[in-house]
């Protein structure tokens, strides 16, 4: 039996909430004994904390207290009444979220979520993290998918007639997934309207934190983040990835040289959404080693 087998029967997580930026509250769920060391889950751009489910109630099983988290303006988690999508923002609501817990945390972070882990461990002034892992993200990406993502979070401004039109969408743009005849998780990431039509559980305003591919003072201010980083790292790539490429994940290891690497078959951009398995395995296998050198 692999270790991503090991999971719980029926598990059921608990709702926690953290309030960052003064006044913005943050929706969470909570998988574990509160006593067991902390991993705190960050989903991708435009995405939710259920993305995590599987892999949280795995993590937890092992004995790790693992929490997923709705970033601002996604999810349940409050929209900025300011639009304030900004990536240093949501860096340092990862330093508030990191700071609200009894020891520092696994950052475990998707797209979105590894950058703003990354960069939270970067700008704060104490150690905020045990451990970091990106998920197909890293110091550089590939325009093209980037632009990619774009252009599907802005292709239906005015939602879904129905679940099974949402569902379509998803399947066009993630050919390579099987399209699920189960659509109750896909509520999930969706809110009905008054006008009964389904739209993404984002705030649209995030989308105006578009960033160019190729921003020089920003890429210094990455690359200054991944060269100073000394926690355990390991950085997960989806084999069939359009956002993290070959060449991509190798510059990150040559800045980080103690930096482990799982590239994941048969997953894309999505990696714990694509194989969860293998993606839960590579994980679980990184904190194992963690925990033992410690």
């Amino acid at each position: 039996m692999s270790i991503g087998e090991l999971r719980p029967e029926n598990p059921v997580p608990s709702r926690l909430q953290f309030t960052v930026d003064q006044s913005l509250t943050l929706v969470a769920d909570a998988w574990g004994n509160p006593g067991d060391p902390p991993v705190v889950l960050l989903h991708g751009g435009g995405q939710t904390r259920h993305a995590w489910a599987g892999t949280a109630a795995t993590l937890a099983d092992a004995g790790w207290y693992a929490v997923a988290v709705d970033q601002r303006g996604h999810g349940e988690s409050d929209w900025d009444p300011k639009g304030n999508y900004d990536r240093v923002r949501y860096a340092d609501d990862v330093i508030e979220l990191a700071a609200a817990l009894p020891s520092p945390p696994v950052l475990v972070g998707a797209s979105l979520g590894g950058m703003s882990s990354l960069m939270g461990i970067h700008r704060a002034e104490s150690e905020i993290a045990r451990a970091l892992v990106l998920v197909d993200i890293a110091t550089r990406m590939e325009p093209e998918g980037l632009e990619r993502i774009f252009a599907f979070m802005q292709a239906a401004p005015d939602g879904f007639a129905s679940l099974e039109e949402a569902a379509d969408a998803v399947a066009s743009y993630n050919p390579h997934r099987p399209r699920p005849t189960d659509l109750t998780g896909l509520k999930k990431n969706l809110r009905e309207g008054k006008d009964g039509r389904w739209r993404w559980h984002w705030d649209p305003r995030f989308l105006e934190m578009k960033v160019p591919a190729e921003p020089p003072q920003q890429w210094n201010e990455i690359d200054a983040a991944a060269e100073s980083l000394t926690v355990p790292t390991l950085l997960v790539r989806g084999r069939m990835s359009d956002i993290l490429s070959e060449e991509g994940a190798q510059v990150f290891l040559d800045q980080v040289p103690h930096a482990k690497f799982a590239d994941i078959s048969n997953a894309g951009h999505m990696v714990a959404g694509d194989r969860n398995d293998l993606f839960t395995d590579a994980v679980l296998e990184f904190l194992t080693e963690i925990r033992e050198s410690d």
